[in-house]
């Protein structure tokens, strides 16, 4: 009778430590996508813009992920600091921080957003948040000094702090009619779609270092 008991209890104990690996092994990464229209999906539906279509293909790929879209339409980086730090209680494992654009179109000072972004990045990193940052550029219109100073700001970042980086999350899409709405600025479901292959590329290295 006692042997049965001990056989009982190590089939109990190997069924516990079954499931609690299981939990690790299928534990699901949370992403949380951090930007402004460009992210939220201005003129599309939620189901089209790039954060929705980026957690369709993760899962696709057999990722245990969600992908949160945090994206509010006309914010500037001056928001991020406090945006980030509520989306810290939900304990995302990677923040892909996509603001800039809105500060760059409204030409205001390139080292203000690099501050402000500076600051996100290490609440981010204090709180062991993985960073991915997006690169943006701006029309060449606002003058050569300046569109090349903010484009650059995005790599210092990157540098600076050791962030992987998406050199342009609009690659292949800013500047194309065909793929922007009539403003020529928020893109249409198909440029979401080229955006969330473009985020993809650099996103997907950085899962295994999570799961």
């Amino acid at each position: 009778m006692k042997y049965f008991r001990h056989l009982i209890l190590r089939l109990l104990l190997i069924i516990v430590g079954i499931i609690f690996l299981s939990g690790i092994a299928f534990a699901q990464t949370l992403i949380v996508a951090l930007g402004d229209s460009l992210t939220e999906g201005f003129g599309v539906s939620r189901e089209e813009a790039y954060p929705y279509l980026l957690e369709k293909a993760l899962l696709r790929k057999g990722y245990v992920v969600k992908v949160i879209n945090a994206g509010i339409s006309g914010s500037t980086s001056a928001s991020a600091y406090s945006r980030l730090k509520w989306y810290i209680r939900t304990k995302p494992d990677i923040v892909i921080l996509a603001l800039g654009g809105n500060d760059g179109l409204r030409g205001l000072s390139v080292e203000h957003m690099k501050k402000n972004l500076s600051k996100s990045i290490e609440l981010a990193q204090s709180e062991k948040i993985l960073v991915l940052l997006a690169g943006m550029q701006i029309p060449l219109n606002y003058g050569t000094e300046y569109t090349e100073s903010f484009r650059n700001s995005f790599h210092e970042l990157a540098k600076n702090y050791k962030l992987p980086m998406i050199p342009f999350l609009l690659k292949e899409v800013g500047g194309v009619s065909s793929l922007n709405q009539p403003d020529g600025i928020h893109p249409t479901p198909e440029g979401h779609q080229i955006i969330t292959r473009n985020v993809l590329e650099y996103l997907e290295p950085l899962l295994p270092e999570i799961n």
